[in-house]
């Protein structure tokens, strides 16, 4: 009809959904090859969790980010292609605050040692000597896993606090594959070897690598390379629904145009997958998506007036005397002129749920929350002089017990999605760094080829990416 605007229709070779890490470097890695690319992203910018932004002329990131010298060379050398001598090498100085104590973090022998009272020391050296001679049976959860490994003592200590911090649920609630993801050091003994050995040809666990320009300079470079090979990167576009009839899947967002994608490559949630897809799953995989739950996060940047606040990057807190998991100065991971000398920021990052206290309580009441965890610490007094908080809904993927059924179900399903890959933290429901974000964005990548899509190349590549271990 006369007047009424006709709906867009657009064709690419691959359409990626989701600007993040792995969306991003994907977009840029399958551009390179020659191939149409249109990156559709619903923020107004690019970079997900992994972007930056200005908070009273201070590079900031959401929540605490580094690369870490894990990163694979060949993904190393193109950030370093990318971002020159602005890729800094630091060192790591982070403090954990265990039985009311300060050690440093990473952790030291002799700090730990001192930190740890007598009786305690006690309990974890027994159970160091004891348990390579018993033989108990495999653990049915995250807490029972570490119990056994660690000992009660450290456990209870660091492991279970924070994992009801992290993902609100006891440890005993958790799948025992999370301590296989977020646990390296899950001996005594493997602790002790880590207080003790030498630096690492790597520097893992010592030194980081980050950007003069906060962490999302990553992404902002991964951005403009792709835009430098074709690729077509739409922000504020929300993606509405997914058709899969045909051959070729048809993506269309919520303004009413239709993308034509030869190939689909998507980092969106795998639940909210799910229900975008049409025609929609069977009953049992919408099942599914109700069973997997994400952790939510409120990030509060607290102002603090009369330059740096501390000489560390970042302060731990597994203590549930504050529902606080970690402060960070951003200015203390870089060394750049452009941050300024008479003020600071400070983040603060709070797990929670979507709507719940927390996630509700004001600007003023979140900042006192941090004031008054950085009194009970010991830390120095904050001088806020301003407040800036941001809401995430989709943080840490929870592994409650039970959940890898339905997680199967999704993955099954997704996987026969004819023209669909889906990837990345969201997409795979995956704890990761960015360095693994980036290495399913180049196997993705590599898995198109002349003939279609490489089936064995990408089951391998998910294999790997089933061994990602977090690092801290």
């Amino acid at each position: 009809m006369y007047g009424l605007p006709v709906p867009a229709h657009r064709s690419a070779d691959v359409v990626v959904l989701g600007g993040g890490p792995a969306g991003l470097a994907a977009a840029w890695q399958v551009a390179r090859t020659g191939r149409s690319v249109i990156l559709l992203e619903r923020a107004a910018t690019v970079g997900g969790m992994a972007a930056s932004f200005d908070v009273a002329g201070v590079r900031v990131d959401y929540g605490s980010h580094r690369l870490h010298p894990a990163t694979e060379p060949d993904l190393l050398a193109d950030l370093r292609g990318l971002l020159g001598d602005d890729l800094q090498a630091r060192p790591r100085r982070g403090r954990l605050s265990i039985y009311g104590r300060w050690v440093g973090f990473p952790l030291r022998a002799g700090e730990l040692l001192r930190a740890v009272p007598p009786t305690s020391a006690g309990r974890i050296m027994r159970h160091a000597g004891w348990s390579p001679f018993s033989a108990p049976g495999p653990p049915s959860s995250y807490g029972g896993a570490l119990r056994q490994s660690l000992g009660p003592e450290l456990y209870d200590a660091l492991y279970e606090p924070f994992a009801r911090k992290l993902w609100g649920i006891s440890g005993d609630d958790i799948d025992v594959e999370q301590a296989r993801r977020r646990v390296t050091a899950d001996t005594p003994w493997k602790v002790a070897a880590r207080l003790l050995r030498k630096r690492g040809a790597n520097g893992q666990g010592q030194v980081f690598h980050y950007p003069r320009r906060g962490f999302g300079q990553i992404v902002e470079a991964l951005a403009d390379a792709a835009t430098a090979e074709g690729a077509e990167i739409a922000t504020s576009t929300e993606v509405a629904s997914i058709v899969t009839r045909g051959a070729r899947p048809l993506v269309l967002d919520s303004a009413g145009t239709t993308y034509d994608a030869g190939r689909v490559l998507t980092t969106v949630p795998l639940p909210v997958l799910a229900r975008m897809t049409r025609p929609l799953p069977s009953p049992s995989v919408l099942d599914a998506t109700t069973s997997l739950k994400f952790r939510a996060m409120v990030l509060v940047y607290v102002v603090h007036a009369g330059g740096r606040w501390t000489e560390y990057d970042a302060h731990y807190l597994p203590d549930l005397d504050t529902p606080v998991t970690r402060l960070s100065e951003p200015a203390n991971y870089r060394v750049s002129g452009d941050d300024p000398t008479d003020r600071t920021v400070v983040c603060a990052e709070i797990p929670c749920e979507v709507g719940d206290r927390t996630w509700q309580s004001s600007d003023d009441d979140l900042a006192q929350v941090v004031v008054d965890t950085a009194a009970r610490h010991g830390l120095p007094a904050l001088h806020v002089v301003g407040t800036v908080v941001r809401r995430l809904s989709h943080v840490y993927p929870v592994y409650r017990v039970g959940y890898a059924g339905p997680l199967a179900a999704l993955d099954t399903w997704a996987d026969a999605l004819p023209g669909i890959t889906t990837f990345g933290r969201l997409g795979l429901f995956a704890h990761d760094n960015t360095h693994h974000a980036l290495a399913m964005a180049r196997d993705a990548a590599a898995s198109l080829t002349d003939q279609g899509w490489d089936e064995r190349a990408w089951s391998a590549a998910r294999e790997r990416f089933a061994l990602h271990v977090v690092e801290d």
